[in-house]
This record gives C-alpha cells, structure tokens and sequence, in this order.
C-alpha cells in the first residue's frame, strides 16, 4: 500500500478551498481509527488495579495482560499494508472497525484472566491496522500542499481519544463511588470502562461507509471512472481528471510490489532509510511515553495520591497531549519535521532527568508511599511536561515522517516494518515497567531519559527533512 505518486509538476497543486472543507470531513472520518487507536490503547488504564484485584496477579502477570494487546497491535500493523492492496483501503478500516467492536464486547465480560488476555489481542490486531491504513490513506487523498497538517490528524485522533477514554473512565468511577470494582448495572466498572468502546468503534464502521476508496486503489483495480469522481471531489473538477489518471497510473506502472525482500540491503541486512524507520518508532516508544498512559493513574497512587485525584491528572496529561499535537500540527509543515524532533527530544529529556530526580525521594512499598511536597510537585509537573514536549514533536513528526520518507517502491513493506517495530517496542516498554517500577521507579525514569538523549544525536545525524518535498523524490 502505497501514497499516491504525483510527478513534481502537480505536487505543488493546492485544493480549491471549496473542495479542503470534503477533504478535512474524509481524513477526519479515516482518523477515527487514531481515535479508537488511542481509546483503546489508554482505556485499560483505568482498570490496572481492578484486574489486579479481581484476578488476584502480580506485577508481572498484571503486565503480560496490560501489554497483550501490543502482540496484536504488531501482526495488524504488518499485515494491514498488504491487505489493503488486495481489497482495498475502505475494506481494511471496515475490518478494524469490526475487530475493535469484537474486543469490546469481549473485554467487557471475560471468563478469565487469558480470556481478557485473547481480546486485548484481537482488539490489538484492530489498532495495528488503524496504525497503517490511516495514515497511509491520508497520504492518499490529502492534497500534496495540506499533507503534513492533514497527516497530523492521525496523532491528533490519537491523543483525543486518550483523553476521552480517561474522562469516560472517571465518569464511570464517579458512578461507582470510587470504585473500580463497583457494580454499575451488573457489571463492575472496569468492565463498563473496556465495553463503552463499542461506541466510537460503531462510528468507524459507519464512517467507512461513506468515504472514497483511495483513488490510487481504484486506478489499480481498473476502476478508472470511480478514481476519476474521487479526484474530482479532493482536488476540484477544474484539474483535469484524465491527465492526472494517467500520471498515478504512470508512476504506479513504474513502480514494483514491495515485499519484504525490497527491504534488503546494506551492510546491516536491510536499506539505511528503513532502519531509520525502525529507529524512529523505537525511539517514540523507548522514552517511555505510554507509561504515562497505561499506567498513570497507578503510578499516581504509588507516589500517594487517592485514586479520584489520580483519573484527574491522568486526564490533565490528556489535555496537555491534545494542546501539543495542536501545537505540532501548526509548525510541522512551517519549521520542518526535524527542528520539531529536537525541540522534543531536548524537553522530553530535561522533563524525564527531573522526574526521575524526584522519585528517587519516594518512601515505603506498596500502599504505604510518602513523597516530600517538593518531589511530589517537580514530578507532577516534570510528568505533564514530558507529555508536552513528546506531543507537539515525536508524536506527530514520526507519523509524518514515516508517511513521507521511503520511496515509493518501498513505501508498503518498510511501513509495516517500522510500524510492527514500534509495537514491539511498545511491548517492552509496558511489560517491563511494573517489574522496573517495583524494583526502582526512579531507575525506570533514568532509563527513559537516557533513551530521550540518545534521539537527538540519531536525529542529527540520520533522519530526512521531508519537509515540502515531492514523494517521488524520497530516495
């Protein structure tokens, strides 16, 4: 699966702003899949400590379950590129849709621990798909001039669905008086807090409904007279229609079917720019930013907060997300992909040195945790920081970058690698936090840090600037 291919000459064509407002609704629509992405990956926060509860596990089983779904999320970023190739874009998201509503039900009333387990998975193959097709898609149809900004809107989905998850977890908590294992309806309020997902997972498949397929799906499918009407609606019925079906099927015969075996080459087994991928999506993970959500409201308790107060900050790092990503979609087509990356390495790395200073003052196990004021405010404070700086640069110039920067003879293939690379590094990152947490919290937070640090020089030395370039001209 691949973006649309545009010779120079047209990559400079604006839309026609009566036209933007259709192609704002179409990547508004295919975001959902960001947002249900971003609901589903945060809405377990709010049940950590239910599951713990009621199945009776530790730490380590505890995160087994927690990162399950991180499994999934790897086999569907991997195979939703190849998929969409063969029935289609729309039909991808549909499945996701599918998939994300299954998990719900499912997660909602489990029979047992592995049970909740095997729907985390399945919810998990759902997010790994959204992963790929939404911002692959976007590439697809946002006109060459709005790409960075329209591209935005997967983070953007993201993060809005983070935040909408915690406030639906805490209106559920206040409904069951605090209580994570309170019966609302005959069912405990973890379970309602994993099932309300069925709702924004509806809306996807609905939306799918009644959005274009990618006009580059359909011009390799022969279905010429649908590219043609799809076109019309993206970039205006004054372009004309035939010279540009022909210049996607041009660049589209010149390219091969990338495989895996594409990827290959180099001194180090694959292409430079795809182990550049992986390391982006890696370093996104390896600072630690979804510790933040996966566990924030636990990790609040454990430096003392009740749990009422500790959904409040989860949901004010939520808000702090939603402002950067704002922040990221105004400068990532003005400053450059880059600029935007090291602004957030520097604060990410600053923000997590000071977090992990301020838990090393943390006394006592379990639910016996004291923190002086002063720690306890800087590491607050550090927290909501580090969330900022990662939103308004990593979180959105990685999904930026990763759209644009491989040819488009590899655009599939290297996609799904560096997207599967992330999930994994997702995985060791939420797995091993409990366990590091346990042993040292202001360890797990130096370790971050060092990771946030390392980016910097990586970027310097080895990321693109896509920054206004044709797609036709990464190389």
């Amino acid at each position: 699966m691949t973006s649309t291919a545009q010779p120079p000459a047209t990559e400079g064509r604006k839309a026609r702003p009566e036209h933007l407002g259709h192609v704002i609704f179409i990547t508004a629509a295919a975001a959902m899949g960001g947002f249900l992405f971003g609901y589903d990956s945060s809405v377990i926060n709010g049940a950590v400590e239910a599951i713990r509860g009621r199945f009776d596990v530790g730490s380590s089983t505890l995160a087994q379950v927690i990162a399950a779904a991180l499994i999934g999320c790897a086999v569907g970023a991997a195979t939703a590129g190849r998929l969409a190739d063969r029935i289609g874009r729309i039909r991808v998201m549909q499945i996701a849709a599918l998939l994300f509503t299954v998990s719900a039900v499912g997660s909602a009333v489990p029979t047992g621990l592995w049970d909740l387990a095997l729907w985390r998975v399945l919810g998990g193959v759902a997010i790994g798909m959204a992963s790929v097709i939404g911002p692959a898609y976007i590439a697809e149809v946002a006109p060459p001039a709005y790409r960075g900004r329209l591209a935005s809107f997967q983070q953007a989905a993201i993060v809005i669905g983070i935040a909408v998850s915690q406030l639906v977890n805490w209106a559920i908590l206040n409904t069951a008086d605090g209580d994570q294992r309170g019966e609302i309806a005959g069912l405990e309020a973890w379970q309602w807090m994993l099932g309300v997902m069925v709702v924004p997972a509806v809306v996807y498949g609905l939306l799918s409904f009644v959005i274009p397929e990618s006009p580059r799906f359909l011009i390799a499918a022969g279905r010429h007279d649908a590219a043609r009407k799809v076109l019309a609606e993206v970039e205006g019925k004054n372009v004309d229609l035939d010279v540009r079906v022909d210049e996607i099927e041009t660049a589209m015969h010149s390219e091969e079917k990338s495989t895996f075996k594409d990827l290959l080459g180099g001194r180090l087994g694959l292409l430079p720019i795809v182990w550049i991928g992986i390391g982006l999506s890696v370093f996104q993970q390896l600072v630690g930013i979804n510790v933040i959500f996966y566990y924030s409201s636990s990790l609040w308790q454990s430096v003392g907060i009740d749990p009422s107060s500790s959904f409040l900050y989860s949901f004010t790092t939520s808000i702090i997300n939603i402002l950067g990503t704002v922040i990221a979609m105004i400068f990532v087509d003005r400053i450059g992909r880059k600029p935007l990356a090291l602004i957030g390495s520097a604060g990410m790395a600053v923000s997590l040195g000071l977090a992990a200073w301020a838990f090393s003052f943390k006394t006592g196990t379990g639910t016996d945790i004291t923190m002086p004021d002063l720690q306890g405010t800087v590491a607050l404070v550090a927290a909501h920081a580090f969330v900022l700086f990662f939103a308004l640069s990593w979180g959105v110039v990685v999904w930026v970058l990763l759209g644009e920067m491989f040819p488009n003879k590899i655009r599939a293939a290297a996609l799904g690698v560096a997207a599967s690379a992330q999930w994994v590094a997702n995985w060791v990152i939420t797995v091993t936090f409990p366990s590091l947490s346990d042993w040292n919290l202001s360890g797990a937070y130096v370790i971050y840090t060092v990771f946030a640090v390392l980016s910097i020089p990586f970027i310097l030395k080895w990321v693109p600037e896509t920054k206004g370039k044709a797609l036709e001209e990464m190389g």
